[in-house]
């Protein structure tokens, strides 16, 4: 599978200078850890246990599974009979073993350029032990769930670390997902309380979080699921007694913020935390008991509750996050991502300061207030990681090289992608320009699903290969399999997918194991199916080709179809929909929409922004159609399928249609080509 010697031609080395630090200086080095974390996973992961504080050891086999649905239910069980507190290992371990009190944890840089403070380890510890009071008070307890929609502030990573510390589980949702996306992952998980704040800037535009917030509680009282609590961060509307270190500075002042607010509901973060003790004892936990939800789309339409567990997913956050971006005692790391996706937890949270890692916390977008926001950042942090997704370098490659070559950029030495594959241009520009050709590229594939990398390069190991996602990381086994899921060797393309588990992977989802088992399991027994498409190169290297099912992937987020296409059908004039992709040079892919109206109604500008408003409001902003095409009809087979393959080709203008011929009506397809809304790529 791993290829006894890396390749030399066709290929980017890293630096000589890179490697005498690197904690895997070579390929031979990789290829020896990676036999060993396969043929002994216990010795390879029981050494990396030990690193971390365990109050009872775990007893048995470190990973034991099942991944055949044919022989009994799925199950993923690591170190089972440890108990141990992630909170206890990120905080308090750091703070009192390592004495890394003094260390920045975080520098918060807010939406407006000067707006910022620093966290350190220990003023992090005493924040998340203050609001682990606050819940313990409110009756949270261990196994609660707890739903958080917050923007990128320090106090969105103290509500996470504060349910991990009692044993909650915490259910972030992404604040730029709609009121009827928050409602509906409430309900599916039962959470007992809401955290958010009263509003955030992303760039120039004003969200009203509450306001959103009151909305997604009042649908939850419809459908018979009142929360009885919910606790507001004010961050823009502060209060005097307020200011100071509770909460990041407002720069940008908003008095005319309208926060609605329910006395029977809603509590003042700032009043709650003003009488909480500095103290909290850590709720000791078992190994698999669960540790957060985080929802993923699935092809069905209705969201996924994916299901990570404490222990495995602590040991594989940890690792990937130093041994893929070869962290070192002084590096200043910064993920660009929104910790309301997986990236966000593992690669912001708790895999950085599993680590001891200072790293930065970024409100803002890369553009406002001009397009030099990202460089400036890395020059002001001295930023020696840098962790952003393809869409980003793509949006920033239309300007040019002159914005980021103003900064000086000379304290970067890793650079990594992650959310989707990176095109060979975007590859080559974000090496050359950005890293001025002596930064590695750490290309990452993983998902919501693994919790943290499982195709990656190594900086100073891997020889890699623009738009490759390289080889697996360890305790990893791909296969690329045909349809017949047949094993397939050698150069080859087919489904990828995993053969056994690894400490970090998924563990259901969550009320839903049969949702797990047939999302992940059913179509190849034996076999984690991740649902991507996969390329094998004749040097053992890996491509992802993209998604096999019915989902979208825009700017790095998963999206399906079919939650797109129901939002658009619940519109009165809308008969049948049906959405794919094209692509897009900054988003990667786009959506594309095809709609049959009712009888009597007419297509025209106002329904499309309509029906653009209609899946804003019900999925959010992220999942706002690109085109929406009037369809009188759709290409159908004779048993009234409609063949998505037809309309990709229509959206992205490909005449080659291929065979046609089970379609009940071809003529739809000239049609709908005469009709087509005019893209861009």
């Amino acid at each position: 599978m791993i290829p006894d010697k890396a390749p030399q031609e066709d290929v980017f080395h890293c630096s000589e200078d890179l490697k005498k630090e690197s904690h895997i200086p070579s390929f031979e080095k990789y290829k020896e850890l990676y036999t060993r974390s396969i043929e002994n996973p216990d010795e390879f992961w029981g050494a990396i246990a030990k690193d971390f504080f365990w109050k009872t050891k775990h007893t048995g086999c470190f990973l034991d599974y099942n991944f055949d649905v044919t022989k009994g239910e799925i199950f993923v069980k690591c170190m089972e009979g440890a108990t141990t507190n992630i909170c206890y290992n990120l905080l308090d371990r750091n703070v009192h073993e390592r004495k890394l009190g003094d260390k920045i944890a975080f520098f918060w840089e807010g939406n407006e350029p000067g707006d910022d403070l620093t966290v350190t380890y220990r003023e992090l510890l005493q924040k998340v032990c203050r609001f682990a009071n606050v819940l313990k008070s409110q009756g949270v307890k261990k196994g609660d769930r707890v739903s958080i929609y917050m923007p990128m502030v320090v106090e969105l990573v103290v509500a996470m670390l504060a349910c991990a510390r009692i044993g909650a589980v915490h259910s972030i949702v992404f604040a730029g997902f709609s009121a009827e996306s928050l409602c509906e992952r409430i309900i599916d998980s039962q959470c007992s309380l809401l955290i958010t704040a009263d509003g955030f800037y992303r760039g120039d535009k004003l969200i009203n979080l509450k306001l959103l917030a009151d909305e997604a509680l009042q649908k939850c009282r419809d459908k018979g699921f009142p929360l009885k609590t919910c606790i507001m961060l004010k961050h823009l509307s502060k209060e005097p007694e307020a200011a100071g270190r509770q909460s990041p500075p407002a720069k940008r002042a908003c008095p005319d913020l309208e926060v609605p607010w329910n006395p029977d509901v809603d509590l003042c973060w700032h009043s709650l935390m003003g009488g909480a003790a500095d103290e909290c004892e850590p709720e000791w936990c078992e190994s698999e008991d669960p540790l957060f939800i985080l929802y993923t789309s699935g092809s069905t339409g209705k969201p996924k509750g994916v299901l990570h567990t404490v222990s495995g997913y602590l040991l594989y956050a940890a690792t990937t996050f130093k041994l893929v971006f070869d962290h070192q005692p002084d590096d200043v790391y910064w993920c660009t991502a929104d910790i309301g996706w997986i990236t966000g937890h593992s690669y912001i949270t708790y895999g950085p300061l599993a680590n001891g890692a200072t790293s930065v916390l970024f409100e803002g977008l890369p553009t406002y207030p001009d397009i030099g926001r990202m460089w400036q950042i890395v020059d002001k942090y001295q930023v020696t990681k840098f962790y952003t997704a393809p869409t980003a370098i793509r949006l920033l490659m239309k300007y040019g090289s002159d914005p980021v070559q103003k900064h000086n950029r000379k304290s970067l030495k890793v650079l990594g992608t992650v959310g989707e594959p990176i095109n060979p241009e975007a590859w080559q520009w974000y090496h050359g320009v950005v890293g001025e050709k002596r930064c590695p590229i750490v290309d990452t594939f993983w998902q919501t699903e693994t919790g943290g990398h499982v195709l990656t390069p190594l900086p100073a190991a891997t020889p890699t290969k623009p738009g490759s996602a390289t080889f697996p990381f360890f305790g990893v086994v791909p296969a690329i399999l045909n349809e017949s899921g047949e094993e397939l060797e050698g150069p080859s393309e087919g489904y990828l997918v995993f053969k056994q588990p690894w400490p970090g992977v998924m563990r259901s989802v969550y009320g839903n194991h049969e949702r797990f088992e047939a999302t992940y399991f059913k179509k190849f027994p034996g076999y984690y199916v991740t649902g991507d498409g996969c390329r094998r190169d004749k040097d053992g290297y890996y491509w992802i080709t993209g998604r096999i099912d019915d989902m979208l992937n825009v700017s790095g987020h998963l999206l399906s179809t079919a939650e797109v296409e129901s939002a658009l059908v619940e519109h009165k004039s809308v008969a049948e929909a049906a959405v794919v992709s094209c692509p897009h040079m900054v988003k990667g892919e786009s959506l594309y929409c095809f709609v049959t109206l009712n009888d009597g109604v007419a297509f025209s500008q106002a329904l499309e922004a309509e029906l653009r408003k209609q899946v804003r409001e019900k999925i959010g902003a992220i999942a706002t159609p690109d085109y929406i095409q009037n369809a009188p009809g759709l290409p159908k087979t004779r048993s009234g399928k409609i063949m998505r393959r037809v309309l990709r080709k229509i959206a992205c203008d490909e005449k080659d249609m291929g065979d046609i011929s089970t379609l009940a009506d071809s003529s739809v397809v000239d049609e709908l080509f005469r009709n087509r809304c005019a893209t861009t790529v």
